[in-house]
């Protein structure tokens, strides 16, 4: 005979509301909750239950009189037990009014209470403020996912899902899926990769994106499309990278960048307000790639941040100062940061600054200037400086009494990386922020190529951005000069995605794979379906895809993406909650053809 439980006690009687629905239009009505006890207070022999369901509390309240026997059961209960109550909702006094809480003007006065389970003491308070260091909070993710910024966070995620969707199917986009094994290809990280059974030595490539995939379904006349896809890349974790996430991807036909921008403004006003109320104005704003990097030192800059960076180059080209001269004989830059009324940046926050680029950001050192109240310069470096370069620099970075001048002279990327990071870490310090909560933009005119660390022109963003049309022709002479047709939506200096026009010309395409320098052989090995379905009737296309986690992250005002992903991984690429990655048995290996070297041991 089966033993009886809790669950049994529930036949017939089925929760009537949710938590957030107890309000006071519901004063003297019956109701039935389930849920979990957030905390338990036993004031003078009334019982006062916090219940807690997704998110949201309501106030329970266990009275002798009204039922002796549910008031001695509520005696038992601990944090985090799972509870169902049936009882009256009243009003509560004016004394005990708690306006912080939704339901803060009513309780319910419970009749029954059935214990549906218990649970053991959860490793930190189920509170939106904890001291639990990450480790601990993602071994025992089932608790943190219970606590309201990491609940509030995921419904966030999926209003914005919502939005999107409907956004996109109002613009006629059809929400088809592509597949999770596929064919290796080159897309900027290293690709996971999983071996076959069937086929011994050979591997499927999990997605970094859908971008062939989408790609071929305008090749083969969907003209609109979109997915949210996941998508797995094998790299180094930061708190803004996971190797796994998710993008909102969409691909149009006939088309042209005015098109494809007009539909991301449409995109991110509108999920932006329907997800988490943030109005956004468009049309947005629009930086060159050149200028971003001339003024900001970054692609992706957040321009509240009011300073700005300045190119002296120029100055050092026949200087005597060898540090510069030497970089810039070597096709190098020297940029500087300009900060005028900088006094509260003395000699020790200067000393400390330096130390932090070296070591944090790999800079060779941070030469500096600042302008006395009666002019005289102060450096270290200023008796290197002949008075036309002097002239030079005062002209350039408008320099007065009281302004301090940081330096970098390094390659581009470098010397523009170390400064960008100063301006907005600076500029926040020193309150040179506008006053605006939302900064977006869109950055556009991106060069197709860029040298790699061995002076070899590769891709900017990925090898399919298609040039922009009267560049083409400079693709024989000039490639470094090509410019693509590569635009991203920058907000709050973060990157939510990029996009562009496709090359849907064979020719084009092969051309660009030959000056990444791949042989004609390669390029049919990796990329023939590709080359050939352009071959077969490729109609123009272009598209984007945003950086889902990292726009439900900025939208819900947190810092890490693994505060808005139900179960992310560390640092490490470790699932502290699911224990994986771990070993598996020889039996499985044999199967897919796979052996390993055998442990090394310590001497």
């Amino acid at each position: 005979m089966r033993a009886h439980t809790e669950l049994d006690a529930m036949q017939g009687l089925r929760r009537t509301h949710s938590a957030r629905e107890i309000v006071p239009e519901l004063i003297g009505r019956e109701v039935v909750l389930t849920g979990w006890v957030h905390r338990r207070r036993d004031h003078g022999g009334v019982i006062f239950v916090d219940l807690r369901d997704r998110g949201e509390i309501v106030q329970v309240v266990f009275k002798p009189e009204l039922s002796p026997e549910t008031h001695a059961r509520a005696g038992d209960l601990r944090s985090e037990y799972v509870i169902l109550v049936r009882g009256e909702v009243r009003r509560r006094s004016e004394d005990t009014i708690n306006p912080k809480m939704a339901t803060g003007e009513v309780e319910v006065d419970v009749l029954e209470l059935r214990i549906l389970n218990r649970a053991t003491p959860p490793p930190f308070p189920i509170e939106d403020e904890i001291e639990a260091d990450e480790a601990t909070r993602l071994r025992h993710r089932i608790h943190d996912l219970r606590r309201g910024p990491l609940q509030r966070a995921l419904t966030l995620r999926h209003n914005l899902y919502q939005s999107v969707r409907r956004t996109l199917t109002r613009n006629e986009f059809l929400e088809i899926e592509t597949p999770f094994l596929g064919k290796s290809t080159p897309e900027g990280a290293r690709d996971f990769l999983v071996p076959s059974r069937l086929h011994h030595g050979e591997f499927y490539a999990l997605p970094q994106s859908p971008q062939v995939m989408k790609q071929l379904l305008m090749i083969a006349g969907f003209d609109r499309y979109f997915q949210i896809a996941r998508c797995f890349r094998d790299e180094d974790q930061r708190a803004d990278r996971q190797l796994e996430f998710t993008q909102i991807d969409l691909e149009m036909s006939f088309t042209d960048v005015e098109e494809v921008l007009g539909i991301l403004e449409e995109i991110t006003v509108r999920g932006s307000a329907d997800a988490a109320g943030v109005e956004l104005t468009a049309p947005f704003r629009r930086l060159s790639y050149a200028d971003a990097m001339a003024r900001y030192g970054s692609d992706k800059p957040d321009t509240r941040v009011l300073l700005e960076l300045v190119d002296v180059t120029d100055a050092f080209r026949e200087s005597e100062f060898r540090a510069f001269r030497a970089n810039v004989d070597a096709g190098g830059i020297v940029k500087c940061l300009p900060i005028h009324d900088a006094a509260e940046l003395g000699r020790g926050a200067i000393d400390r600054l330096e130390k932090f680029v070296k070591k944090e950001l790999g800079a060779k050192g941070l030469a500096w200037i600042r302008v006395n109240d009666d002019g005289s310069w102060q450096s270290p470096i200023v008796k290197f400086f002949s008075e036309s370069e002097k002239a030079a620099i005062a002209a350039a970075t408008e320099l007065r009494p009281g302004s301090l001048v940081f330096f970098q002279a390094d390659t581009a990327p470098r010397a523009n990386g170390i400064l960008s990071r100063l301006r907005e870490d600076l500029g926040r310090q020193l309150g040179r922020v506008e006053d605006r909560p939302w900064d977006v933009l869109f950055v556009v005119d991106f060069p197709l190529f860029e040298p790699d660390d061995e002076g070899r022109l590769t891709y900017v963003h990925q090898p399919f951005v298609a040039p922009v049309e009267e560049d083409i022709p400079l693709l024989d002479s000039e490639p470094e000069r090509v410019r693509g047709t590569h635009y991203d939506v920058v907000l709050n200096g973060v990157e939510l995605g990029s996009g562009s026009l496709r090359n849907h010309r064979s020719d084009v395409q092969r051309k660009i794979f030959e000056i990444m320098g791949y042989s004609k052989e390669e390029s049919e090995a990796r990329f023939g379906f590709l080359l050939n379905a352009l071959d077969s009737g490729a109609p123009p296309h272009g598209g984007f895809a945003f950086g889902y986690d990292r726009w439900v992250m900025l939208l819900a005002g947190l810092d890490s993406l693994r505060d808005v992903i139900a179960f992310p991984k560390t640092q490490r690429g470790q699932d502290l909650l699911l224990d994986a990655p771990t070993p598996v048995g020889p039996e499985q290996l044999s199967e897919l053809g796979i052996t390993l070297p055998p442990a090394e041991t310590e001497p």
